[in-house]
């Protein structure tokens, strides 16, 4: 007859939560904007700590001339699924914003001037990238009032400390 052991149970640890997120917009068109906002007001959602840090083009997101007017990319965008060379076409791009515009107005997702607002509402902090802003000549009245200021990236990366960061 076998005799049975008794091994003790392995103590399995609580899974982490997310207490704060640290995202990074660099992109400035409709699809690559987006996903960083729809993460961030997620995050206030559920009641975690975002910083949004806007660079390069993503800059686009938070400039007052530009904001109300991000297209969709539809030259070199692999997600169109249409050839460069049509999406080259004059109106393609506007065809292809349109067409974004309506359906995410269907599932009551805001254009991105409203939803930039509602973001900073939300408690979430947007930030501007000072390497960007200093090589495009732009100063912090280039940018919608939201903005809480302009930081370096190891600005950023002590205010992202312990949490995750999330590049779109």
């Amino acid at each position: 007859m076998t005799e049975l052991i008794e091994r003790p149970l392995a103590v399995v640890p609580e899974p982490k939560t997310i207490e704060k997120v640290a995202i990074v917009i660099s992109k400035g068109s409709l699809e690559g904007i987006y996903p960083g906002l729809i993460m961030a007001n997620g995050a206030r959602m559920e009641g975690i700590e975002a910083d949004i840090f806007f660079t390069f083009f993503g800059l686009d997101a938070i400039r007052k001339d530009r904001y109300a007017k991000i297209k969709v990319a539809t030259v070199g965008n692999p997600g169109m699924h249409i050839p460069s060379l049509i999406g080259i076409l004059p109106g393609m791009s506007w065809l292809a914003t349109k067409m974004m515009a309506a359906k995410m107005e269907k599932l009551d997702i805001p254009p991105i001037p409203e939803f930039i607002e509602l973001v900073a509402d939300s408690g979430a902090h947007l930030y501007a990238c000072k390497a960007t802003v200093d090589m495009f000549g732009l100063t912090m009245d280039d940018f919608v009032s939201q903005v809480d200021r302009v930081l370096t990236v190891g600005e950023f990366y002590e205010l992202a400390g312990g949490g995750e960061v999330i590049f779109t």
